[in-house]
């Protein structure tokens, strides 16, 4: 549970032991905090309200005496009614068993965490997966949008389930010069690629069936297909991406039905898949009819050289969905994305995008059509390859210089991720709360791979290069205190 932001005013006559009661008793009333909810230990309400711990123990104790509060020693102290008459004839509603009851799976109790802690002030995001605000077409796309709004006025009403069909028709140019073979009617506009993956679980997979994939990978942080009913079978990587020798062996012993994977500048690795090996993963998943859903959103950031054709060009017999998005490369906050695929499979899940959620929002498919179809598009993944690759190369070398003993890792050719493998890994739990009291988030190995305990995953994407520098050498000495004080 969130525990917010109040604090007691402490120039009030009110003593500060009731105010705290007070604000307890209405998180109750408003139902925020529902029957059954656990409360925050009492050092951590101390901390959060900035009173001595007894303070707070006056107020749970005149709670727990009006009956609205009841503790125990092995479970903490929990919300047990919801009225101020102990007695009221009916009973509220238990809101925390319809939650843990709920189909979708919450996200891992870490991702939460970092989800919470990405907004607190001072703090240091070493693993954010999306680039730095400073990094973003702030200026450019301001100017597009002003234009656009003297030029033409944008439609407000619902669109059509496949998407705006101009944007769509920019994005299948844009694709056949990479290869691929995709009319406007075989395109989904989705919002963002998580949708994507939301989409594909619930429209084209059986539950109990199999997603295969990469091993780490970035699918296990987040419970879409799990929520759906699918499990996850990893695939070991090597230097050149997903081990394709093991494809077959794998989709004939889990009933395989899809195999995932992010083939260019991989998430968490940044591993980039060899023309070679996208080859013969194509080879080995047509032996067993095993569709492929293709995660190219990374592909236009590449530091030195373009990679190799997506897979989705390289396909002659319809195997392969293809999914790309504007999130990673201009904007989150404008949710675009697309799906390309046989239109069967657009149709299908361009009925249920409508039913989620009518349609994609017009607006952020006006501006993105707009973008794309100007010259901005190119000139600002020109500079955004050039300030990527200045901190790839900054990090390499804070890296070099603070890691040398303490870690190994690959320097990606491109997208945002370096993979730290730690020669003497402390604790994930203690080394991730460890920094986070220095004020440095972390994004642990085990989030992508559960056996990966010793990893961690570093992006150079989103900290401003002097927040870099303090946040890596901050993190080299954490590990060295933590790692000699375990000896």
């Amino acid at each position: 549970m969130q525990q917010g932001s109040w604090k007691p005013n402490r120039q009030s006559d009110l003593p500060l032991h009731l105010q705290i009661e007070q604000h307890i008793k209405e998180r109750i009333a408003s139902s925020e905090w529902p029957v059954g909810t656990r409360l925050p230990s009492q050092r951590s309400l101390a901390a959060s309200f900035g009173v001595n711990r007894s303070t707070v123990v006056t107020a749970l104790d005149e709670l727990t005496a009006a009956g609205l509060l009841e503790g125990n020693r092995g479970g903490g102290t929990r919300v047990v009614s919801g009225t101020w008459g102990i007695l009221a004839a009916s009973k509220p509603p238990d809101w925390n068993a319809y939650v843990s009851a709920s189909i979708h799976r919450p996200n891992l109790p870490a991702v939460q965490e970092i989800n919470r802690a990405e907004f607190q002030p001072g703090i240091i995001r070493l693993g954010t997966g999306e680039l730095s605000p400073e990094l973003l077409p702030q200026a450019g796309m301001q100017r597009l949008l002003r234009t656009m709004a003297q030029h033409r006025a944008p439609d407000l009403g619902y669109g059509e389930p496949g998407g705006d069909p101009r944007l769509r028709e920019l994005i299948a140019e844009r694709l056949r010069a990479l290869g691929i073979t995709a009319s406007p009617r075989s395109i989904l506009i989705v919002s963002g690629a998580l949708q994507a993956l939301q989409l594909v679980s619930l429209g084209l997979m059986q539950p109990g069936s199999s997603v295969l994939l990469e091993r780490p990978s970035y699918l296990y942080s987040v419970p879409v297909f799990q929520s759906a009913g699918m499990k996850l079978r990893g695939i070991p990587m090597d230097a050149e991406g997903i081990r394709d020798q093991m494809i077959t062996s794998y989709a004939r012993q889990s009933s395989g039905a899809l195999l995932y994977t992010i083939p260019s500048f991989h998430n968490p690795t940044g591993i980039l898949m060899s023309e070679e090996r996208r080859n013969r993963l194509l080879d080995a998943c047509s032996e067993v009819s095993l569709p492929v859903l293709e995660d190219d959103v990374y592909r236009e950031l590449w530091l030195e050289t373009p990679p190799p054709l997506p897979l989705k060009s390289l396909d002659k017999k319809g195997m392969v969905v293809y999914m790309g998005s504007l999130s990673k490369v201009v904007s989150p906050g404008l949710r675009i994305g697309w799906i390309a695929g046989p239109e069967p499979v657009i149709d299908r899940l361009a009925d249920l995008k409508m039913q989620t959620d009518y349609g994609s929002s017009q607006l952020s498919q006006w501006a993105a059509r707009e973008w794309l179809s100007s010259s901005m598009h190119e000139e600002h993944m020109d500079s955004l390859r050039d300030k990527l690759r200045a901190r790839r190369d900054a990090a390499a070398a804070m890296l070099d210089k603070h890691f040398r003993d303490l870690a190994e890792w690959q320097l990606p050719q491109g997208g945002f991720y370096i993979w730290l493998k730690l020669h003497n890994a402390p604790a994930p739990r203690l080394l991730f709360e460890t920094a986070l009291k220095e004020g440095i988030l972390l994004n642990p190995g085990h989030l992508y791979d559960p056996e990966a305990v010793d990893c961690l995953r570093l992006s150079y994407a989103y900290a401003r290069m002097d927040e870099l520098e303090r946040g890596i050498s901050r993190l080299a000495a954490i590990i060295r205190h933590l790692t000699t004080s375990d000896k």
